[in-house]
């Protein structure tokens, strides 16, 4: 077996011998958890609980038991002897996956084109309800990474915005409503997964590409803090119980096995309490990741479905034979007890009722190795009253982009209506037909990977409308629908007919392991797909009122139409769930007034987003360089810099009102020692050693457990731990491979921007009280959604960035005076040179508006 010492020398060796390539520069020990803040009384729990466990034990907790062993997609060995069986680990961020009697939510993005803070945690805590009540124990999400750095990325849409506030704000409420509801999230995938192309060398080199090691995100310490680390503060200071490490590497070190991301920045500058846990098959190294900050193995095997395992039982010899210290294995374990403490999971704990790997009632308990003949799924309905929430994500975040003449909404008057489009139909294989959701047939919903669920059911736009009509109409409108996508013979002649012509048509995108017609994850291109351009020509052609709809992962080229006099309305309805027809047809007929903001720019063409993801080997067979030269500059901030007029700028979106913005006011908030910003110093704590110390026979197989064939255990199956590890170099001089301070459980030195819960506390401070008036200066009540920016000054910063936003309803000719805070982290920057945030003397401006383009109000920010 591979223990991994070996691998612990590659690693120390391509960080030192990188250069001329990008360099992440080791960092040690692994700080330990002090149970500051709000994790006091679940660290204490859970200090306890894990002195009482022998080191086996405590191994258990942090190795999955193998691919297909169990009925989740990972699971933890568990405590027999003390009733505590295995932690469940389950996806997705839009709902359950590979289970039944669930619900399809929308996707992150529809969340952030919503701009609701309260939706997001309704979601979140739904979701998670459903994750509860079907015995899982982390849910694994939300997802931050990708952020969006390029346009077509294949899981974009797994998250919520290319901008790094949005999303962070999105991600905090979704944790606190998940972790209110008593199961672990799971911010992911930590950090700088920007694109499917390369993630991991073997998937690739199943497309044929010839490379041995995963792609580098090489980025830079200021891009890192001020734009991909951003959001994941955000997610800490909302108490986020685990976060997962990414499978590429970042500067040239994987990133579960990367101790400048996983101890520095995210254990020792943000105080990060929870556990950190690894992508499926993303971890690389034994000894290495143990010190280099991974505290949990999924699935737990070196790949899915090997019988070895990096940890398991090389990890309890590791702390035998003195290379890994217990207290590190301690410190996984309290980690992750304190996360399973936090949230109440043993007050809210059910085992399991459903299997990953069947939807039938009875099969195997250990699917991978066909054992143990057992009822695995008890087909618990968990879907409450779900559907309603979204529903009204699925209309609340359907964007406006066009309205023409007020084409919309619709009246119920219109005689003849025309439905165009695959996109407006049922996939034929049934909506859960495609692995994965792993295809574009019909209607767009979700995109496909282990981001997805499966739908209870899917309400198609062509069910949805056909259903409004016969309600509302009395039987006197026509309503027909072409939905192949190449009859456009067929199209013409009902459009040429139609009063108005609906048009349907998507773009979609996924994970890597999936590929739909050539599109390896990431898409090929911005167009649309399935001769989506052809089916709006045709319509657009033959009828003079044509209203397009897209369903889409992200943005999509619409330079060669959207200004077509034909096409008086475009909606963008991205990937709304179940409830997808529903949603729309309340945004189409007015019951709904459209109050989306898109979450990302629509440019005129892809060369105006920035640098294209690498999509082709560029380091020979080593590992592919995605250097991150754009920095902070990506969507709206290149456009900006670049001076690129966009189509539909970030933030944009249409309302069947109108709103004026009016009377902004910028008060300093009066100065306390909390407002000076002071660097941490001082020392942890030692590491603290729980428990005896351990020896060999302590952690012999049991008696009375059955084995199960290429099941992951923590046990000896001798006291020789040579011939218990099966590693050939086994016996290597520590010196040849622990890098220096890895073990060392002294008093550590605080970093000067460090705190217990995202970092230093002062940064948090509010600066700034910035109020406005937003008045409804149209006829029908709606909201809108303030936005304010920052410009931070200087050279080399973006011309604006936004800080701050809310959604707010009015009612026709009210008005709303609207009050925001600024902290000290929203007017600062992050300085390399002394490792901290520091505000500039650079002249600082404050902008409010309904968009990243359209900021009627500015005003200069007072020096503090």
């Amino acid at each position: 077996m591979k223990f991994g010492w070996l691998e612990v020398v590659g690693l120390t060796a391509s960080v030192v011998n990188a250069n001329p390539l990008a360099h992440s520069p080791p960092y040690y020990p692994s700080p330990w958890m002090s149970g500051a803040g709000e994790w006091s009384d679940a660290y204490t729990r859970a200090v306890a609980f894990v002195s009482n466990l022998t080191l086996a034990e405590k191994v258990n907790l942090t190795t999955g038991t193998g691919w297909e062993q169990e009925r989740c997609v990972g699971e933890t060995g568990g405590v027999p002897r003390l009733g505590m069986w295995g932690m469940c680990m389950q996806d997705a961020p839009l709902g359950i996956r590979f289970s039944d009697y669930n619900s399809a939510f929308p996707a992150g993005v529809n969340v952030a084109a919503t701009w609701d803070k309260r939706l997001a945690y309704q979601r979140g805590t739904a979701m998670a309800e459903e994750h509860r009540d079907k015995g899982v124990d982390v849910q694994l999400g939300p997802v931050a990474g990708p952020l969006g750095k390029y346009p077509e990325g294949g899981r974009n849409w797994e998250g919520f915005s290319p901008d790094p506030v949005l999303t962070g704000v999105m991600m905090a409420e979704t944790i606190k409503g998940m972790q209110d509801a008593g199961v672990i999230a799971c911010a992911k995938h930590y950090i700088g997964n920007e694109q499917e192309h390369f993630r991991q060398a073997g998937e690739a080199q199943g497309y044929g590409f010839n490379i041995s090691e995963s792609l580098s995100s090489n980025i830079d310490d200021k891009t890192m803090h001020e734009l991909y680390l951003w959001p994941f503060v955000d997610s800490i200071r909302a108490g986020v119980g685990s976060v997962m490490c990414s499978y590429n590497q970042i500067n040239n070190s994987y990133g579960c096995g990367n101790s400048y991301t996983l101890n520095k920045l995210l254990k020792g500058e943000l105080g990060f309490q929870g556990f950190v846990m690894s992508d499926w098959g993303a971890h690389h190294s034994g000894v290495g990741s143990a010190l280099a900050g991974l505290d949990m193995s999924m699935a737990g095997d070196v790949s899915l479905g090997s019988p070895y395992s990096f940890w398991a039982t090389n990890l309890t010899i590791s702390v035998l034979n003195g290379t890994v210290p217990e207290w590190r294995v301690d410190d996984m374990a309290v980690r992750i007890m304190a996360a399973y403490y936090k949230v109440g999971r043993d007050r809210f704990r059910t085992p399991p009722n459903f299997s990953s790997w069947t939807r039938d009632e009875f099969n195997f308990q250990h699917f991978m190795v066909s054992d143990g003949w057992a009822k695995v799924n008890e087909r618990v309905n968990v879907q409450r009253d779900h559907a309603q929430i979204i529903r009204k994500i699925g209309s609340d975040s359907t964007v406006l982009l066009k309205n023409k003449g007020h084409a919309l909404p619709l009246t119920h008057n219109e005689r003849f209506i025309g439905i165009f489009g695959e996109d407006a139909g049922s996939n034929s294989y049934g909506a859960n037909g495609c692995a994965d959701r792993g295809c574009d047939n019909g209607t767009l919903a979700m995109g496909w990977g282990s981001g997805t669920a499966n739908f209870p059911y899917l309400i198609t736009p062509e069910q949805a409308i056909q259903n409004e009509v016969l309600e509302y109409s009395n039987g006197q409108t026509n309503v027909f629908a072409v939905t192949d996508n190449w009859a456009l013979k067929e199209m013409a002649a009902l459009a040429s007919q139609a009063d108005v012509a609906l048009v349907f048509v998507n773009a979609d995108s996924g994970e890597g392991f999936i590929n739909v017609d050539g599109n390896e994850g990431d898409r090929k291109n911005l167009t649309l797909w399935k001769n989506g351009e052809e089916v709006i020509k045709t319509a657009s052609q033959n009828c003079n009122n044509t209203i397009v709809v897209i369903h889409s992962t992200g943005a999509v080229l619409i330079s060669d139409w959207y200004d077509n006099d034909n096409i008086t309305a475009i909606v963008w309805a991205g990937l709304p769930g179940q409830e997808s027809g529903h949603s729309l047809v309340d945004v189409l007929y007015g019951r709904v007034n459209p109050g989306g903001k898109t979450p990302f720019t629509w440019g005129k063409t892809r060369e105006d987003y920035g640098p294209a993801l690498v999509t082709v080997p560029n380091n020979g067979a080593d590992a592919p360089q995605d250097n991150f030269e754009d920095g902070v500059f990506i969507d709206y901030r290149r456009f900006d810099k670049d001076k690129t007029e966009p189509i539909y700028e970030f933030g944009y979106g249409l309302s069947y009102t109108n709103f004026a913005f009016s009377d902004l006011k910028v008060t300093p908030l009066p100065s306390t020692e909390y407002n000076e910003y002071k660097a941490t110093t001082g020392k942890t704590q030692k590491a603290p050693v729980l428990g005896k110390p351990s020896k060999a026979s302590d952690n012999l197989f049991p008696e009375g457990i059955r084995r199960v064939r290429q099941y992951l255990y923590p046990w000896l199956n001798s006291t020789d731990l040579r011939a218990s590890s099966g590693d050939p170099d086994y016996g290597m001089d520590s010196k040849d491979y622990i890098p220096e301070g890895a073990t060392d459980g002294s008093p550590q030195d605080l970093l000067p921007s460090s705190g217990s819960s995202g970092g230093n506390h002062g940064l948090f401070k509010d600066l700034y009280q910035v109020t406005a008036t937003i008045t409804n200066t149209g006829s029908v009540t709606g909201d809108e959604v303030p936005q304010l920016y920052v410009s931070l000054g200087g050279d080399g910063e973006p011309s604006k960035v936004l800080r701050q936003f809310d959604r707010v309803t009015i009612a026709p000719g009210q008005s709303l005076k609207w009050t925001t805070i600024l902290t000290r982290r929203d007017v600062s920057n992050w300085d390399a040179t002394s490792q901290n945030w520091v505000i500039t003397n650079a002249q600082k401006k404050v902008y409010v508006g309904n968009s990243s383009r359209k900021l009627p109000l500015s005003a200069d920010l007072p020096s503090v």
